[in-house]
């Protein structure tokens, strides 16, 4: 999407008030904010919600939880409202979109929601998708938003390679697993993928086939892919971490280890 963030409006143009009723546009939940802060490291230090629909265009809230430090929102709680660019092109000429932004944040002590609107209305065009507020909180505890689950059942999958130095196909499959509540397969390819054919082994881990995701799905994952060395030790491992999206269902290392290193132990 287009646009740029809104520079820190002035305090004398942000009411805050309280009130009991949730927002009736869209809410998000959370259920663990720390694991939501680390998850953004790998995506611009934001998190996009899906798209939803109000007034007839689709939007999507857009939060830094460390603050955005493009916009002088360090050590705050950054959020914002992005407009479905695709919603002001169904017009010709293109049209605008005048809205009111206000933003709710549950006090679960109170039972309450703490809302901060900017009192200014503003204008969403194919040159500005975005509006917000940079200083929306100093700090935050207890938001129950965002599932990130750290405790899985079975964290852990296993892939026997045999005869690796017979193998001939271009890349291997593994059996479909289960993670999180989705279906996952390893791929392998034994003499690299593309450009590192004949010196790499490439390794990744990707959604099972009939695991697909909506467009403005995603999940993140954290893990470790690793080749164990049948010596003992020196295995050969990555971190991996990244957003699961439709447009990207696999993720890994086309250079992972190399196949010098393999043939030393096979």
């Amino acid at each position: 999407m287009g646009g740029s963030y809104s520079p820190v409006v002035p305090v004398s143009k942000i009411v805050q008030n309280w009130r009991e009723h949730p927002p009736s546009s869209y809410s998000l939940k959370i259920h663990n904010f720390s694991q939501l802060e680390n998850s953004t490291a790998y995506s611009d230090r934001k998190y996009q919600s899906r798209f939803f629909s109000s007034g007839g265009f689709n939007w999507r809230l857009v939060v830094y939880p460390k603050g955005n430090e493009k916009d002088n929102g360090n050590g705050f709680i950054s959020m914002y409202v992005e407009i479905d660019n695709n919603s002001l092109m169904v017009f010709t000429p293109p049209t605008e979109v005048f809205a009111e932004i206000r933003f709710f944040v549950y006090n679960k002590k109170q039972n309450k929601y703490f809302t901060m609107q900017d009192v200014e209305v503003k204008r969403f065009n194919a040159l500005r998708t975005v509006w917000g507020l940079p200083q929306v909180l100093s700090s935050v505890t207890n938001w129950e938003i965002l599932s990130l689950n750290e405790k899985l059942r079975d964290p852990k999958f296993t892939w026997n390679v045999k005869n690796f130095s017979s193998l001939k196909e271009n890349f291997y499959i593994s059996n479909i697993f289960w993670i999180g509540g989705r279906k996952w397969v390893l791929k392998l390819y034994p003499n690299g993928e593309s450009t590192s054919y004949g010196k790499w082994l490439s390794f990744f881990l990707h959604l099972a086939p009939k695991e697909t995701l909506k467009a403005d799905e995603k999940i993140y994952v954290q893990g470790y892919l690793r080749v164990l060395n049948p010596l003992g030790s020196n295995h050969s491992t990555h971190r991996l971490t990244h957003w699961q999206t439709a447009s990207n269902q696999g993720w890994g290392w086309p250079q992972f280890v190399s196949l010098a290193a393999v043939r030393k132990v096979n």
